[in-house]
C-alpha cells in the first residue's frame, strides 16, 4: 500500500455494511483515513442531508449504492421495478451532491467516487432496468465531473463487474461449476477481481497523488467490457 496516503482525510461511505462497504472501510482506514460509515439504504429523500450533517467535514464521499440486480425480461420489467432501482441507486446521487458539494466548493477540494456497474457499458440479457439505472449513474458522473473540475473537486466512477462481493457474487454462486466456466469464457482475467484490489484502486483515485481525472468512468471487471 506504499504510495497511497489518506492520512487526515475524512471519508463518508454510504451502505457501509453491504456490497463493497466492509472492505472499503477496512482499506481506507489502513491507509490513514477516518471513515464515517453510514449503514442502510439511502432511498429516504432526507437521508443524504442528514448523513452529511452527522458526518461534518467530508473530504471524500464514497457514493456506494447497490441493490440485488433483477433479471427480468424487458417485456415484464414494470414501473415498480424501475422505480425501486432508481430510488436506491440514482436519486440519492444528486441529493448527496447537494448536501456535500457546498463545503467542498468552499474549501476548493474534494472527491466523490461513485461505485457503479459495468453492466452500463456492455449489454446483458434480462438486465434492461438495472442497466438503465446504472447507466444513469455514469451519465450523472460525467456531467457533474465536468461541472466541478474548476472547483478542484474530482467526481469519477468505478464501473465494476466480476468483483468478489457478497451482493452480486455470493459464495454459492462462486462455487457453482457453471459460474466458473462462465468466468473462463467471458472474463479475460479468468477470475474475479478481488475485493481488496477494487478497494485499493478506489483509494488511489481518492488520493492527493492523483487529481487529473474529470468525470471519468473506470471499468474494473477483469477485461469483461473489452473482450
Amino acid at each position: 500500500m506504499a504510495g497511497i496516503d489518506l492520512k487526515g482525510k475524512r471519508v463518508m461511505l454510504t451502505q457501509a455494511d453491504t456490497f463493497m462497504g466492509p472492505v472499503l472501510q477496512e482499506v481506507f482506514t489502513e491507509l490513514g483515513a477516518e471513515v464515517i460509515g453510514m449503514g442502510g439504504p439511502v432511498n429516504d429523500p432526507e437521508a443524504p442531508a442528514s448523513m452529511v450533517s452527522e458526518a461534518g467535514q467530508v473530504d471524500i464521499l464514497l457514493a456506494h449504492l447497490a441493490v440485488p440486480a433483477p433479471q427480468t425480461p424487458v417485456t415484464e420489467a414494470d414501473d415498480n421495478e424501475l422505480a425501486h432501482l432508481f430510488e436506491h441507486m440514482v436519486y440519492p446521487l444528486p441529493r448527496l451532491a447537494r448536501a456535500v458539494l457546498p463545503q467542498m466548493i468552499e474549501r476548493g477540494s474534494g472527491r466523490i467516487l461513485v461505485f457503479g456497474s459495468a453492466s452500463a457499458l456492455r449489454g446483458m440479457k434480462r438486465t434492461s432496468s438495472y442497466s438503465m439505472a446504472r447507466g444513469a449513474q455514469l451519465a450523472w458522473v460525467q456531467a457533474v465531473g465536468v461541472e466541478m473540475a474548476r472547483h478542484n473537486v474530482q467526481v469519477n466512477a468505478i464501473a465494476q463487474n466480476f468483483v468478489d462481493n457478497p451482493t452480486y457474487f455470493p459464495q454459492e454462486v462462486q462455487d457453482n461449476p457453471k459460474f466458473q466456466e462462465r468466468l473462463k469464457r467471458e472474463v479475460p482475467l479468468g477470475r474475479l477481481v478481488s475485493a481488496r484490489e477494487d478497494a485499493m484502486f478506489a483509494a488511489s483515485l481518492c488520493s492527493d497523488g492523483i487529481s487529473c481525472f474529470v468525470g471519468q468512468v473506470f471499468p474494473v471487471c477483469g477485461g469483461w467490457v473489452t473482450r
